[in-house]
């Protein structure tokens, strides 16, 4: 049964760098239109796109994807950080309720977000929770070496009590309120995902890391962020590399 404070108006704001992502974009776009349709009559929605450094079609398929629902923001800027500020900032002035109720869910443009998603940061948020930090799973591997996908699931870290280590730019909820209270992000090319999330975690507001809260991210050897995901998850490929290389070695001495 619904408390009378579950009913209280909500507003969640889809927040997405976006640079050269034509081919991926109008994936994440539609999961996000799912993941908004989910939500209760009281929650309002809207979605900004960054283009950033864009020499594709990504403005264009923003402008017509997003029209009436959402608003998309040209920038030459280079750096994620600063594309992800610029969401928020834009987010922030259309907001149409109290900081206290605006939720900041922030993702990647080669994500694709389950229908839950958004209801899902909901919850939390009217939990009380501050900010989450959701997990990523891979779409595809194809571009790696066929042992890749085992090191990647092998190594990523899921706790057995539902929380885990890791901090996602691509699945990073905060209530608007904590987010101007913490700086917002950084201007950091990468890991300004990690850089927002520790300031976070200084603030005496609740956080939490979910094993629920998932997204499918693209399997990309090359991203778009200088040592982000897609060079994390590349790194495996040096790493079978070596061990191939290190078992020759043996054999050979052998």
């Amino acid at each position: 049964m619904s408390r009378p404070s579950d009913m209280l108006p909500w507003h969640m704001a889809v927040l997405i760098p976006a640079r050269n992502e034509e081919v991926l974009l109008p994936r994440c776009l539609d999961s996000v239109r799912r993941a908004a349709s989910m939500l209760p009559h009281y929650v309002t929605t809207d979605v900004v796109v960054v283009a950033d450094c864009c020499t594709d079609r990504t403005e264009m398929l923003c402008l017509d994807m997003l029209r009436g629902v959402g608003e998309v923001i040209c920038s030459s800027a280079g750096n994620v950080g600063m594309a992800r500020a610029l969401a928020a900032a834009e987010a922030l002035a259309r907001v149409p309720v109290a900081l206290e109720r605006c939720w900041l869910a922030n993702t990647d443009a080669d994500c694709d977000l389950p229908d839950s998603w958004l209801l899902q940061q909901l919850r939390f948020a009217q939990e009380g929770w501050a900010a989450v930090a959701g997990i990523v799973d891979v779409d595809w591997f194809i571009e790696h070496q066929p042992e890749v996908e085992a090191r990647f699931r092998t190594s990523y870290e899921l706790r057995p009590d539902g929380t885990h280590p890791h901090v996602h730019g691509a699945n990073l909820g905060v209530r608007a309120d904590a987010y101007l209270q913490a700086g917002g992000w950084g201007a950091q090319p990468t890991a300004e995902d990690h850089d927002l999330w520790s300031r976070l975690r200084g603030l005496p507001v609740p956080c939490r890391s979910d094993v629920r809260l998932k997204v499918l991210t693209s399997g990309r050897r090359v991203g778009r962020a200088p040592l982000g995901f897609a060079g994390a998850l590349a790194k495996h490929n040096l790493d079978v590399a070596e061990t191939v290389a290190a078992t020759l070695a043996e054999e050979v001495v052998a």
